[in-house]
């Protein structure tokens, strides 16, 4: 009987919540890439350096918020994560963490982050968070993932946010250009995400997520990812259209380009198994060197 209750006793505790399972949740990866974007934002609203304070305050509500969502959308996911191999080893869809306690800690920090925004930065960006927030955790997590196959489309529009959300914490606006950072991601992910739901194909179909291989075909996918490759190079080039940027960026981005599109293009062809989870983590890449080269322009004003 002892050794039952010590069985029982070590199995409570092996599933006891740890700060590693609370950090997993808020998907910190995830959100370092937007930060990055974020932060690119905030350089780029001004000509002269940001005030350092202010940066700050809003790079602490962003990344607070967006942890608050990522934590949202485990908790909502929770049954799907359980079915993919993919998730399967998340918190919640192993049991390391009660629901309540990721409801709570979900909470807690998506109302801190917001708070810092409307009291330290500006209640613009704050409003724009809070927007971003309810659309990833609750609009696409809850209701586009389960009922088209435009989920990552339409559900994208939130996850482009972060660069607006650093341009406002400087500016108190809404600007052209600060739009124009929101469309390069909103073009950029759709493809990113369709590689990867072209790799995890069997697992969407397991889990009933209508991702856009299962309800339309691989080969529409592929088609469809070649083609929002191409809108994703036009986007990029729009900086250097518009005026934002100057040469230094061209030069940057049209060798990314032709290596980005390389990639997509086996994507399409169907040169190979491994194509698309290539694709899908060289775009990860590609997001980071495009908002870069636009702040390595920015910086270096010598063309």
């Amino acid at each position: 009987m002892s050794s039952l209750v010590l069985a029982e006793k070590s199995s409570r505790q092996s599933v006891r919540p740890q700060w590693r399972d609370f950090w997993e949740l808020g998907k910190p990866r995830v959100v370092l890439v937007m930060l990055v974007c974020a932060l690119v934002g905030m350089v780029l609203a001004t000509p002269v350096l940001p005030d350092i304070g202010r940066v700050i305050y809003a790079t602490l509500g962003i990344a607070m918020a967006a942890m608050g969502a990522a934590a949202f959308n485990h908790l909502l996911d929770q049954r799907l994560d359980r079915l993919m191999l993919r998730t399967s080893k998340r918190p919640l869809a192993q049991g390391r963490i009660p629901p309540w306690q990721a409801a709570l800690y979900a909470s807690l920090l998506s109302l801190l982050g917001l708070s810092l925004l409307w009291l330290e930065v500006n209640p613009l960006t704050s409003v724009l968070t809070a927007a971003a927030l309810l659309g990833y955790a609750l609009i696409y997590t809850r209701f586009l993932k389960h009922a088209t196959p435009q989920n990552i489309t339409i559900g994208g529009l939130a996850g482009a946010a972060p660069p607006l959300l650093g341009w406002t914490a400087i500016t108190n606006r809404v600007e052209a250009d600060a739009l124009l950072l929101v469309l390069i991601i909103f073009a950029w992910t759709p493809p990113h995400f369709w590689a990867l739901a072209i790799h995890k194909q069997d697992e969407y179909r397991r889990a009933g997520v209508p991702m856009l291989p299962i309800t339309h075909g691989e080969g529409f996918t592929r088609l469809q990812i070649w083609l929002y490759a191409w809108l994703t190079v036009v986007m990029t080039l729009m900086p250097y259209v518009s005026g934002m940027s100057g040469l230094v960026y061209l030069l940057l981005i049209v060798p990314l380009n032709i290596r980005f599109m390389q990639i997509n293009w086996r994507v399409w062809r169907a040169t190979s198994a491994q194509a698309p989870i290539q694709a899908f983590w060289f775009s990860i890449r590609y997001i980071l060197y495009c908002f870069a080269a636009l702040l390595l322009d920015h910086c270096l004003p010598v063309f």
